[in-house]
């Protein structure tokens, strides 16, 4: 496993989002600890999590109590695992995804995220998405208490443009980590914000990378699919003898040393192919060949 900075710790290259293990098609319990035992025990040292990860209107909280049992039933050291949560988004019955920026509600949502994983200080406590009815500066504001507070140690903001990470530095300082936004080679509309990430020294951590690169078997070569538009991907996969979702993550690490990938998994198997893209290198050649692949794909900034 390679590693990377996050806050000034260190952390692997890959690192697992938890969701897939609570919301619709979630696994059976056993096999839902046994995907995070795997990518544990490959390396990961990120999990992330959030609080409305569940299935609508039904046991919120549900994610972030199987990490924290996750991580008590694993045999080995958990000491250097970071788990990064989020608040301000829930999932109530026969309703889409909301949002609620409230500092009150923020403050209350970190607490019971708290009680949720167990521990005394949440790693990172993320802004999950900006809320349109409350001014960015108010969210970003109820991460800094909980920081002076110490409920947090380090904070993130999810979903956001440019604009807000700036609004967000100038409210946090250096105590503003991260940025989780969706980036993938199907949807790259937050290179901006990629770059911008690169240049403040936060680290960019993709959520749903692998968008664009369709599901091959773990088992045998990948399928080739050089009529795609992300053909690239599964030849460059074929030759290597590795999936194309593993040159998916070995190029997103290319797009800059700050770049932290978190895929889903909901299979041991998954995760552990997930977290083998972080030894995979990349030639000159190859890179070349994937960032044309995905060129064609619109990109702000």
């Amino acid at each position: 496993m390679r590693y990377r900075t996050l806050g000034g710790l260190r952390v692997s290259a890959i690192g697992l989002g938890a969701m897939p293990l609570s919301v619709e098609g979630r696994p059976d319990e056993s096999r839902a600890l046994a995907t995070v035992h795997a990518a544990l025990d490959a390396g990961v040292t990120l999990l992330d999590t959030a609080d409305s990860y569940h299935l609508p209107g039904e046991d919120p909280g549900h994610n972030e109590r199987l990490v924290a049992r996750a991580l008590a039933a694993h045999g080995g050291p958990v000491d250097d695992v970071l788990v990064a949560t989020k608040g301000g988004r829930g999932r109530p019955a026969g309703a889409d995804w909301t949002v609620n920026g409230d500092p009150r509600h923020l403050k209350a949502a970190a607490e019971a995220s708290l009680r949720r994983l167990g521990v005394e200080a949440i790693g990172l406590y993320q802004l999950h998405k900006p809320d349109p009815a409350v001014p960015f500066a108010e969210s970003a504001g109820a991460l800094r208490d909980l920081l002076d507070e110490g409920k947090i140690r380090l904070a993130g903001v999810s979903n956001t443009d440019a604009e807000q990470i700036g609004l967000a530095r100038e409210i946090l300082g250096d105590r503003l980590v991260s940025v989780q936004n969706r980036y993938s080679p199907a949807v790259r509309d937050s290179e901006r914000e990629l770059r911008l990430c690169a240049r403040l020294g936060l680290a960019f951590l993709p959520w749903s990378p692998l968008g664009g690169i369709s599901r091959s078997s773990l088992d045998g070569p990948s399928r080739l699919e050089g009529a795609s538009r992300f053909g690239a991907f599964h030849e460059i996969a074929r030759a290597r003898g590795v999936s194309p979702q593993r040159v998916c993550l070995a190029w997103m690490l290319s797009r800059s040393p700050t770049v932290i990938p978190i895929p889903g998994a909901s299979r041991p198997k998954t995760a552990r192919d997930s977290a083998g893209a972080a030894e995979l290198v990349l030639d000159a050649d190859e890179l070349k060949r994937l960032d044309s692949s995905a060129e064609g794909v619109p990109a702000n900034g």
